[in-house]
């Protein structure tokens, strides 16, 4: 390093490098010691792993409403979160009654796709209200009205289910076809887990070619890229933005479904920490970006499961489970100061930048 680059260094400079090598020292000290300590077997870390993996895809899904918002609006929908909320509340009085009446459990599959399809129905029209009352008035005004309505409107989903169906937490059917294993290759697979990551990723395979290979994802790409340029071509802006709150609102549908089977509870706050840890993911793959939402989701779901094992334990901390959203909302602040375009982030032109 020059003498000159040193006299520009700041003390916020020092600041943050003293922050992260804090971040660094703790990480490694805390793997170091659950190392010696020998607590956990293969078969736990093979489970934290799986774990994590199911949380990541679900994260994955629900990231994918917050990047393809931001990539085609430039704004946060603060209210996916609860979007993602009103899709698995609704469901439920769907799932209830099919499996009191035996059908799910005798017609798994055709279940699974009604309760989907319902999900997936609520979050759309959802998602399309919250875009038209929110975004659309404002959608040439650069001014933080915008992020005001969405946040309003996180407020009105999570009180307006409250008011209709109460403040208590509600059971999820449970469904004897998930409780199961599965043996692979020697290993036992939680069904459930299978499943959500079967779905997910199928789920995302979807979208990833429905955005790649077909016209209107081809649209999509260019009204991120220049909404102006894109309309001069002929492409309907008004069109793109709202196939793509359908987008979301879909992924969003299917993440609330999935994460109720997995904990088997809905609520009307239930929406808020997974909301917020999806827009962790999205934030870590690159926001706007769309494989970044689902290496981030998968990434931030990993670490969460495996980190309070990995780091925390060896630290001496008690039930340090307890602290997994302490690991994804560090995660967060240390990509958000040290590399703040994400993973994957786009390099954004200069009229963008």
């Amino acid at each position: 390093m020059k003498l000159e680059d040193i006299k520009h260094i700041t003390y916020i400079d020092v600041t943050l490098w003293l922050m992260r090598a804090a971040v660094v020292a703790v990480v490694i000290a805390g793997t170091v010691g659950t190392i010696l300590k020998d607590r956990y077997t293969a078969g736990q870390w093979f489970d934290f792993v799986m774990f994590g993996l199911t949380m990541g895809g679900i994260y994955a899904l629900v990231a994918l409403g917050y990047t393809m918002v931001y990539g085609i609006l430039r704004l946060i929908n603060f209210a996916h979160g609860d979007i993602f909320m009103t899709g698995a509340f609704s469901a439920y009085f769907v799932a209830t009654p099919l499996a009191r009446s035996g059908f799910l459990e005798e017609w798994l599959l055709v279940g699974m796709i009604i309760i989907m399809i319902v999900s997936m129905a609520v979050c759309v029209a959802i998602a399309l209200i919250v875009e038209r009352i929110c975004y659309r008035p404002f959608r040439h005004v650069r001014t933080l009205a915008p992020l005001i309505c969405a946040i309003g409107a996180s407020f009105f989903l999570q009180h307006s289910f409250r008011g209709m169906y109460g403040s208590a937490v509600r059971a999820y059917p449970d469904v004897k076809y998930f409780d199961g294993v599965l043996d692979i290759m020697g290993f036992d697979f939680p069904r459930i887990q299978v499943v959500v990551i079967g779905s997910a990723l199928g789920a995302m395979y979807f979208l990833y070619l429905m955005v790649q290979k077909t016209k209107m994802g081809t649209a999509m790409r260019a009204v991120s890229e220049d909404r102006d340029a894109a309309a001069l071509m002929g492409i309907s802006v008004n069109k793109v933005i709202i196939f793509t709150f359908v987008l979301g609102g879909s992924m969003a549908g299917i993440g609330g479904v999935l994460y109720s089977f997995v904990f088997k509870q809905v609520y009307f706050f239930m929406g808020f920490f997974p909301g917020i840890k999806a827009f962790s993911a999205a934030v870590l793959g690159g926001i706007g970006n769309i494989p970044g939402a689902m290496l981030g989701g998968l990434f931030l779901g990993t670490v969460e499961s495996i980190g309070p094992a990995l780091f925390l334990d060896g630290l001496g901390i008690v039930a340090p489970y307890q602290l997994r959203d302490l690991i994804a909302f560090t995660m967060l602040v240390m990509i958000l100061i040290f590399r703040p375009q994400g993973l994957l982030g786009e390099r954004l032109a200069t009229q963008r930048a």
